[in-house]
């Protein structure tokens, strides 16, 4: 028998709230969308980690980001109860972190945030969807290697992909809650 998705009961949190379901970030983003539907937005997904003497946490990051407006965001937390020390499965699963959340995301769902925006795109509103990976291209990189076939991954879900120095929602906001 297969298992049942537990993706949708996992808690997200932010500084002012915690034990958020996924509906709870979903209404949070529409909300967020609602009160000016003729902005640029940008919902960006995005998964970093850290390992610890016992385990490796994984911080996977969801911000709806209205360009020179403000933002809302927050994190959904997982710890392995080991030390993932070989790169490229690290690398591996933050991308299949970030790739889960962004499968929550239905059609269903991501047309109701494009509907909200939609009424308004000749008036220079709009909506992007990004997938932050917590990679670099550059030489000094050790993640180099697998650039190509991590943004393949987010590419496939039907969204852009964003590496280092513009994978900030990885690399800035998710790192800070990795510790």
């Amino acid at each position: 028998m297969m298992r049942k998705l537990q993706a949708l009961n996992y808690s997200f949190e932010n500084l002012q709230e915690k034990n958020l379901t996924f509906e709870q970030v979903f209404d949070r983003i529409v909300w967020f969308i609602k009160r000016n539907p003729k902005g640029n937005y940008r919902l960006m997904f995005g998964t970093d980690s850290q390992v610890h003497a016992t385990f490796t946490r994984f911080v996977t990051g969801i911000v709806i980001q209205q360009e020179g407006k403000g933002a809302w965001a927050c994190i959904r937390k997982v710890s392995i109860p080991r030390q993932i020390t070989n790169l490229h499965e690290k690398i591996s699963f933050e991308t299949s972190l970030t790739e889960e959340i962004v499968s929550m995301f239905t059609e269903k769902r991501k047309d109701q945030l494009i509907n909200i925006v939609l009424p308004h795109i000749y008036k220079g509103a709009s909506f992007t969807i990004e997938g932050h990976i917590d990679i670099g291209s550059q030489n000094q990189n050790k993640t180099k290697l697998y650039v190509r076939e991590m943004t393949s991954r987010i590419e496939s879900m039907g969204i852009e992909p964003k590496i280092k120095p513009e994978s900030y929602v990885a690399s800035a906001y998710a790192n800070r809650y990795t510790k």
